[in-house]
């Protein structure tokens, strides 16, 4: 599997572990950055992540900035995106389980590094479930359908 991963400058040394421990665990990984050193604004990630899945570059993504919370944001406004901040395993799971969540976020002033390993790790070996779930995330693509610019 393929995973997009990016940061803004204040996420870039977890970004930096939790990439090279997706890449022990054997998972391929497109870091879209930034470089270390350079002030980077999170809108402009989490698009880079949103589009490489959106355009099928990669199949999900993780997310880092300050709170994750500005950044999934941004990965959002993507049409076809689910992108879920989560600071704990437990809802990280839940969001690839009952929501379909194609994009991770958490923040770096937020969690440590063991704790962003244990999110990324539950939401990663989650497995969408479908069934009753199936018509909310439809709900949700009929939403952004709706309100999408034309």
């Amino acid at each position: 599997m393929k995973i997009a991963i990016a940061s803004d400058h204040v996420g870039c040394d977890l970004r930096s572990y939790i990439a090279d421990h997706l890449r022990e665990k054997g998972y391929e990984i497109l870091d879209l950055g930034p470089e270390p050193g350079e002030r980077a604004d999170y809108p402009v990630y989490g698009e880079k992540v949103a589009r490489a899945i959106v355009d099928g570059a990669c199949q999900l993504g993780v997310l880092i900035c300050g709170t994750g919370i500005g950044i999934s944001m941004a990965a959002n406004k993507v049409p076809g995106i689910r992108a879920a901040v989560c600071s704990e395993p437990y809802s990280a799971r839940m969001a690839r389980m009952h929501n379909d969540a194609n994009i991770i976020a958490f923040g770096a002033r937020v969690v440590g590094s063991e704790m962003a390993r244990m999110i990324v790790d539950e939401f990663l070996a989650a497995q969408y479930e479908g069934g009753r779930h199936a018509a909310r995330v439809a709900l949700l693509t009929q939403l952004e359908e709706k309100y999408a610019k034309k």
